[in-house]
């Protein structure tokens, strides 16, 4: 696996117990990892939005090797996420750089989601597109001034769509970064938690 050891110590904090989480650095022809299966989903994609799928699915398929499944094709569903092999949860991401993956089996959790952004500020201008009142008096917890209440809102996301097969809105996800939770406008409550070195990362399970 082409990997960065910096994020990849850090990421080795995230996962509570029964999920497993890795990643791995974009490279060309990691196009070619998508399954006949997989690859008609991405056929109009860039070659870039087609090799980050790949290398996604490369780490995702190592994963559930770990867990004693399958390297089975994971193609995406006409809503958007993967479809993940009976009794596994997972969730992939990726920016233009790395490719990651969080995959653990039904029986642990009920949800899962990740994400990654840059280690990078969010542009003002989306602040409070981004950000509720209640988070922007919380801005100065976040050392990028919105950026990780948004990569947690992503990760939230992915964790409770397969369930819930509801739209959200930035706005609809409220994120305590300090008590790592975030409460859905159903009043759903997910556990967070992220992690700061090359790129941000969370993770949000239920």
């Amino acid at each position: 696996m082409v990997s960065d050891p910096v994020l990849a110590a850090s990421l080795a904090t995230l996962p509570p117990p029964g999920i497993i989480v890795d990643h791995r650095l974009i490279t060309i022809g990691d196009e070619h990892a998508l399954l006949s299966e997989e690859a008609g989903a991405f056929r109009r994609s860039a070659v870039q939005v087609r090799r980050a799928s790949g290398a996604a699915r490369i780490v995702a398929r190592a994963l559930l090797d770990r867990l004693g499944h399958e390297r089975v094709a994971l193609p995406k569903s006409p809503a958007g996420p993967p479809i993940w092999p009976k009794g596994v949860l997972g969730s992939l991401a990726h920016d233009f750089r790395v490719a990651i993956a969080a995959v653990g089996n039904a029986g642990s959790v009920a949800g899962i989601g990740i994400d990654i952004e840059p280690a990078q500020p969010l542009s003002p201008d989306l602040l409070e597109l981004v950000t509720t009142p209640r988070e922007r008096a919380m801005i100065d917890s976040d050392p990028y001034h919105g950026r990780s209440f948004f990569v947690v809102k992503e990760a939230v996301y992915k964790a409770v769509f397969p369930l819930d097969r509801s739209f959200l809105e930035h706005h609809d996800v409220e994120v305590d970064l300090a008590n790592r939770k975030a409460t859905l406008r159903n009043g759903r409550v997910v556990d967070v938690r992220f992690c700061i070195s090359t790129h941000l990362v969370a993770l949000a399970f239920f």
